[in-house]
């Protein structure tokens, strides 16, 4: 029997980036439109933020202290002590209609973050990438042809990189090579078009199955190893936006969710939207993430 319990009221704009520090035993997350960067200690309850200049993309506890962060302008080191953001790169600084949105860290320590468009009201274009910042720095464009990067994530084995477009009803796979951080065989995981649905964060678990939140449809579901759906979970709002496994022993679910700007007439019959979820007793457990060794 499963538990899904709101752990912080947090009303987020938009709610993402769910990163469990194993040795702190906190949880990182953010708001992007906040634009915030939260720390939460599911012990104390107490919930410590942070005022980034523009909107975020995501983070990573970084090995050597800080975290390493993606704003709307790219790549940056952020020092919670002092409240300094550092810049690294911006690899899309010709790009005007992007901005950096969903990523996170291989278990080889690279930081991945991918751009989507954002420039309304102009007609959404396929103008983002996925980008990968190695420990010395250099940032390399693994996909490009994006309307808005999600879903990234590797099988337990590091054999397959998982990652999804939101502008489409695809999960898709490639094959990962972990020395090098390359990925090829672009082929589709999962093709959630007959449900009408899009992948926003997700995770792999012990096992191999990946979990991925559904935004506007108030789940989260998770695959087994082959992209068949195998449990499909619903959520008290409908606006899931990331996910990542933390506590001790890593078997709670931690579930973003956001406000989105909507009016509180499209909140009607929801509980906490905007809140940060707990979901517990599912019965497995996720993988330590792996800092940025940079």
């Amino acid at each position: 029997m499963i538990d899904i319990e709101c752990v912080l009221d947090a009303k987020a704009e938009l709610g993402e980036a769910t990163y469990w520090d194993p040795k702190a035993e906190v949880l990182w997350w953010i708001d992007i439109y906040g634009p915030t960067i939260h720390r939460f200690d599911p012990k104390t309850k107490r919930d410590d933020t942070w005022q980034a200049p523009e909107y975020l993309g995501t983070l990573s506890v970084r090995e050597k202290g800080g975290l390493i962060v993606t704003m709307a302008s790219g790549f940056y080191f952020f020092d919670p002590a002092t409240g300094r953001f550092d810049k690294i790169v911006d690899p899309e600084s010709d790009i005007a209609d992007s901005r950096f949105n969903d990523g996170k860290t291989d278990r080889q320590g690279r930081f991945w973050s991918g751009t989507m468009w954002e420039a309304p009201p102009k007609p959404p274009a396929k103008i983002g990438s996925l980008w990968r910042m190695d420990a010395d720095l250099g940032v390399h464009r693994i996909i490009e042809g994006i309307g808005c990067s999600n879903g990234l994530a590797w099988s337990p084995d590091d054999r397959v990189m998982y990652f999804t477009d939101s502008h489409t009803n695809l999960i898709l796979a490639y094959d990962f090579d972990a020395a090098s951080g390359n990925a090829t065989n672009r082929r589709v995981f999962a093709d959630l078009s007959k449900d009408g649905y899009i992948v926003d964060g997700s995770t792999v678990d012990a096992e191999g199955n990946y979990w991925a939140t559904i935004p506007f449809k108030g789940k989260v579901l998770a695959f087994d190893p082959g992209g068949k759906l195998i449990r499909t979970i619903d959520l008290p709002c409908d606006l899931p936006t990331c996910c990542e496994f933390g506590g001790k022993d890593l078997d709670t679910l931690y579930v973003t969710t956001a406000l989105y700007s909507r009016s509180g007439r499209d909140m009607t019959g929801q509980k906490n939207p905007g809140g940060l979820f707990a979901i517990h007793g599912l019965g497995v457990k996720g993988l330590p993430l792996v800092p940025f060794r940079g």
